[in-house]
């Protein structure tokens, strides 16, 4: 897991950035910094979505950053809640009753991410190295319950630690998955140079729609066996993989790896038992369109609320939490430098 370093002794600060300043289709901007372990993290996450603007670590940038004026650009950094992925057609049944949530996805006809990615959060508490932002779900078309949500990003020694707390505020057992959409980066090696690994041993057909087809298959001997790596630069995705490989007390670990054999790696606690990829070759940036690989943790399949594939019902008054983060491993020879400093 993170290595989770007590906090430095140090007076909480919390910088933000107000919106005249930045003219941000996302609101306010939160940058935290820290010292933990004699390395410097700083992050930096928007209002709307509580979404991952900016990680780095020793100056190292860890998520695809974009214009501050912009919309994320191909949702980077959201919160997706209370599903990821897609609801195919935005339909599903409940008791009985036909649900029909708003198609965010026209292209596909889906319903996209969740229903908090156009709502600003608000700043709940915050530390030297944390801060917390919560939001609710209200009732609304095709989801008629009531939950209370927060995301906790909490700076550590190689990274960044993301715990989100999902509450049942309402009278009934909800339907209750989630996700979060980071664009993942080492420093300044283009990304198309990087290799990809995704420890899972299953891939998850979708239909033209890119909703699941109900095949799931093993990816032995397949162009979707990225167990041992490929490279960013060939491959075309917006796939999803099951059957993660788990270390005993059930997290998952998949990276990306530049030529000299550092990291950034995508770690999932228990909860997360599926993971979307997702490249593009028109990422927009301060410097124009770039390379970037979204590498995205699930608690549950696309389309969770038709097939259940790890839905989770909440009962009312009950509390879900479920964690990942972002962690930077550099090379063996720059961690001897260090130490010999």
């Amino acid at each position: 897991m993170l290595n989770q370093a007590p906090s430095p002794n140090q007076e909480p600060s919390l910088i933000r950035e107000p919106r005249h300043r930045a003219a941000s289709p996302m609101g306010e901007h939160f940058e935290l910094t820290a010292s933990i372990g004699g390395h410097h993290q700083r992050v930096v996450v928007t209002e709307v979505a509580a979404s991952l603007r900016e990680l780095d670590v020793d100056g190292v940038a860890l998520v695809q950053d974009y214009p501050a004026d912009a919309q994320p650009p191909w949702c980077a950094g959201w919160v997706l809640v209370p599903w990821p992925n897609r609801v195919a057609g935005g339909t599903w049944s409940y008791d009985g009753v036909a649900q029909q949530l708003d198609i965010t996805e026209p292209d596909n006809g889906n319903a996209l991410h969740g229903l908090l990615t156009h709502t600003p959060y608000g700043v709940s508490a915050h530390t030297a190295d944390s801060m917390t932002l919560d939001a609710s779900v209200s009732p609304q078309p095709g989801y008629p319950f009531e939950l209370s949500t927060s995301v906790r990003y909490q700076l550590v020694e190689d990274g960044l630690f993301v715990t989100h707390r999902l509450e049942n505020t309402g009278s009934r057992s909800a339907p209750v998955a989630l996700g979060a959409h980071p664009f993942l980066r080492l420093g300044s090696v283009p990304t198309e140079k990087l290799t990809l690994y995704i420890n899972a041993d299953t891939h998850i057909e979708v239909d033209e729609r890119l909703n699941p087809s109900g095949i799931t298959t093993d990816v032995s001997g397949s162009g979707n066996d990225f167990r041992t790596g490929q490279l960013v630069g060939a491959v075309d995705l917006d796939d999803a993989w099951g059957d993660v490989r788990r270390e005993d007390d059930g997290s998952s670990l998949h990276y990306l790896e530049a030529p000299d054999g550092s990291q950034v790696q995508l770690f999932m606690d228990a909860s997360f038992g599926y993971v979307q990829a997702f490249t593009t070759t028109e990422f927009a940036t301060d410097g124009g369109m770039v390379t970037a690989v979204a590498l995205e943790p699930m608690t549950a399949s696309a389309d969770a609320f038709n097939s259940g594939e790890g839905l989770r019902w909440l009962e009312p008054g009950a509390v879900w939490e479920a964690s990942w983060g972002i962690r930077y491993r550099p090379t063996r020879e720059f961690l001897a430098d260090m130490e010999n400093a």
